[in-house]
């Protein structure tokens, strides 16, 4: 069955290759392109202009590969497994994407191969409407200048950041190697409504807050509840060399069987088995990360300030996650978790083709019911050249440090360098 899959993706690639002679005729429209010249594009732009002539599919793809060369220590206790200097696992995309009609589209993002995962699996997947025209010419016209629909299994629109991690192989956008500590990241079955005009974002949106969709009932007798998703912000680009954008962004969700807004997260984090005990027998594919054992429910809420000034840039994040944890012996402790993130670069050369920077990122909990909460700091210091609009060389130094914790990450610590290799279509 794996050498089919194999056979497959390889067919699909040879077919996508057949097509790179004609690049204009893989243009979408309102559509993020997945190289360079989608850097600090946040939701999919809105243009009302069409190209549609029939229906088209754009195959596209990313892979990625890390050199680490990381090293982790804590206060003994707990002995950790002993780390050395190589490659991590390639990971690679396949993306199709799809004019379907004048105004309405299609993507699907399928991971061929992950950290957790490595055969291939499909992320999820959403059809995406700018236009109502395929129900009358003109349906609705003046409203949907301005509106946008989502409907599907995919990559909820909660916060700003999820717009600049790594997904996977898709490393292009995220100017550093790992991700945020606490990262909100999670596919649901749900639809959003998007507003935009004037440089103004509302969005509104509900899902059924579940990652693994099924119709078997939880033990109070439901099959789960619904999340409710909203957007509320300002982008434009004042002048040549000023834009600003700051949005507000909430979720919460009724009861749902297990809550996944940070650690929906399949494919896994980029700092390979740090802090992992000798001897564990779980992967530990989220190393690195923090999730806050909610249970069943929770209310987040994240403010993302953006300020791009000729070649300056600063991206902010400001993260409060309150609900309910269980772990002592069925009760529930109501904890509350903060994130604070700052990422300052500065992007030079002809085309902006290189650029440095740094990221500070906090994290602290009142986790579960431990009397002392728990704090977690990290600092990457980065810097990438982009040899071509597709292909991207990173390098980075990671320094992560864990107070308050007990077990393997008591006074724990990793730092080191890593290097990233990127390239997206």
């Amino acid at each position: 069955m794996k050498s089919i899959i194999k056979n497959l993706v390889l067919g699909v690639f040879v077919l996508a290759g057949l097509s790179i002679y004609a690049q204009d005729k893989r243009h979408i429209d309102n559509f993020r392109a997945p190289d360079k010249s989608g850097i600090n594009v946040f939701e999919s732009p809105k243009d009302t202009e069409t190209t549609f002539d029939g229906v088209k599919v754009r195959v596209g793809g990313s892979f990625s590969l890390q050199f680490q060369a990381l090293d982790h220590e804590n206060s003994g206790a707990v002995p950790l497994v002993e780390l050395g200097s190589n490659f991590n696992l390639p990971t690679a995309n396949l993306d199709l994407d799809v004019a379907l009609a004048d105004g309405v589209r299609m993507h699907l993002r399928t991971y061929l191969s992950s950290r957790h995962h490595p055969e291939p699996y499909v992320k999820g997947g959403y059809f995406q409407i700018d236009k109502l025209d395929f129900i009358s010419e003109g349906f609705l016209s003046d409203l949907m200048q301005y509106t946008t629909i989502k409907i599907g299994h995919m990559e909820n629109n909660y916060g700003d950041a999820h717009f600049r991690r790594s997904d996977n192989a898709q490393t292009i956008f995220n100017p550093f190697v790992g991700n945020l500590i606490m990262d909100s990241f999670t596919t649901e079955v749900g639809a959003e409504l998007y507003y935009r005009r004037n440089g103004f974002l509302g969005m509104v949106g509900f899902s059924n807050g579940k990652l693994n969709q099924s119709v078997v009932a939880g033990d109070n007798g439901t099959t789960g509840g619904a999340s409710f998703l909203a957007k509320l912000g300002y982008d434009k680009q004042l002048n040549d060399d000023l834009r600003v954008r700051l949005t507000g962004s909430l979720y919460n969700t009724g009861y749902t069987p297990n809550l996944y807004l940070y650690n929906a997260d399949r494919a896994g984090s980029r700092y390979y088995h740090v802090m992992q005990e000798e001897g564990a027998t779980s992967d530990n594919f989220r190393s690195g990360r923090f999730s806050p054992s909610f249970k069943n429910s929770v209310t987040a809420v994240m403010i993302n300030p953006f300020i791009r000034y000729k070649g300056f840039e600063f991206f902010g994040t400001i993260e409060r996650a309150s609900g309910a944890t269980n772990v002592d012996a069925g009760a529930d402790i109501e904890g509350v978790t903060n994130q604070y993130a700052g990422e300052l670069l500065y992007r030079f050369g002809k085309t902006d083709n290189f650029y440095v920077g740094g990221r500070y990122n906090i994290v602290d909990s009142e986790y579960d019911d431990k009397a002392q909460d728990i704090t977690i700091n990290r600092t990457q210091i980065g810097a990438g050249w982009f040899m071509t609009k597709n292909i991207l060389m990173k390098a980075e130094y990671v320094n992560q440090d864990y107070k308050g914790f007990g077990g393997a990450l008591e006074a724990g610590k990793f730092n080191g360098f890593m290097l990233e290799a990127a390239i997206s279509f």
